[in-house]
């Protein structure tokens, strides 16, 4: 990705202070979707990042790696996969529970639409602390597909997600498109 296009990006999230909490700043990327010329290159760099690391399906994590996900699926000409919270998904789910920083939380996939040879790629808008996407990397194995790498955004680099994703994925990469 050229530094055109992460600029291009950067200025399309916007902060917006203190929400959904005191102290928190939240990254706003409606700006960034309601842009067609910046959504474009972002659907394409997560696009490319999927054939290179040779993905067959692609999981986005709820909810705006849905938004995110589902155009590179298409683009790619791959499945698509939503991992959803809890309760969200009807029939037969695998779910997986994790740690927040503030209690747990659990997600869940149908495991029917994983494959023994597929190659997952996990989309989402930002990494943070990781416990989503590690959540979902044991998803994807445990439904008996590989996971091709994660991709996401932006990486949160002060909340060191990356430190605790690194020993899950087990030599997958993990792919940001701007580290804030």
């Amino acid at each position: 990705m050229t530094t055109t296009s992460q600029e291009l990006l950067l200025s399309r999230i916007r902060d917006v202070q203190d929400y959904p909490q005191p102290g928190v700043v939240f990254k706003d990327i409606t700006p960034l979707l309601a842009d067609p010329k910046a959504f474009t290159v972002l659907t394409d760099a997560l696009t490319e990042l999927c054939v290179r690391h040779g993905a067959t399906k692609v999981v986005g994590l709820e909810a705006r790696g849905f938004i995110l996900g589902a155009p590179v699926a298409v683009r790619a000409g791959l499945g698509f996969i939503p991992v959803r919270k809890a309760g969200k998904l009807p029939g037969a789910t695998l779910s997986q529970a994790y740690e927040l920083e503030y209690g747990t939380a659990e997600i869940e996939i149908h495991a029917e639409d994983l494959n023994e040879g597929d190659r997952v790629m996990v989309i989402d808008d930002v990494l943070a602390t990781g416990g989503t996407a590690e959540a979902a990397v044991e998803l994807i194995r445990r439904g008996g597909a590989e996971v091709a790498g994660i991709a996401v955004l932006m990486e949160l680099a002060f909340l060191a997600g990356r430190a605790r994703l690194e020993p899950a994925l087990r030599g997958a990469p993990l792919e940001s498109l701007l580290t804030l």
